[in-house]
């Protein structure tokens, strides 16, 4: 375990003394729906974290880095940003793959492309998007989002 989780759960182990000092009830009652969202959430998190890492041991490093990698250009791009846009992954779960990705050989173009457009463009939430704010907003606003994700990849590319 590295240094900050230490220092993390501490804090959290210190704060949570505290609060329970304070007030035992709601204390508890925090604790007890705190661990009812993380019993929610564990299975589909571990379910796509189990799949992305079957995936990225059957595809070779090799097919990452070609595909997705510092030379894939214009083509990788267009993977990351297409994959992303369609994917509906939550970010907490988004970070993990992010980081295979990249130690399996994709840049930091790609993938801060693929996180960005996963966070701002919804194809897979559109048509609810569309009933709540119509056809033309919707449309811009993922439009408007598909391209700064791939400026901010850019952006991301050329700093990193």
């Amino acid at each position: 375990m590295n240094n900050n989780a230490i220092i993390y759960i501490t804090v959290c182990a210190v704060l949570c003394l505290v609060s329970f000092a304070f007030n035992r009830k709601k204390t508890l009652a925090g604790l007890k729906k705190g661990w009812n969202m993380f019993r929610n959430i564990l299975v589909p998190f571990l379910n796509i974290l189990i799949i992305v890492s079957v995936l990225l041991y059957l595809i070779p490093p090799s097919v990452i880095s070609r595909y997705l990698g510092p030379d894939s250009g214009i083509m990788g791009l267009g993977i990351a940003a297409v994959v992303g846009s369609i994917t509906l992954i939550p970010g907490f779960i988004s970070y993990p793959i992010a980081a295979g990705l990249i130690k399996q050989g994709a840049s930091y173009t790609v993938v801060a492309t693929f996180m960005t457009t996963l966070m701002m463009v919804g194809v897979v939430t559109l048509p609810l998007e569309i009933k709540y704010f119509g056809r033309r907003v919707a449309i811009t606003r993922n439009l408007l989002n598909f391209v700064a994700a791939i400026i901010i990849g850019l952006v991301v590319g050329l700093v990193l």
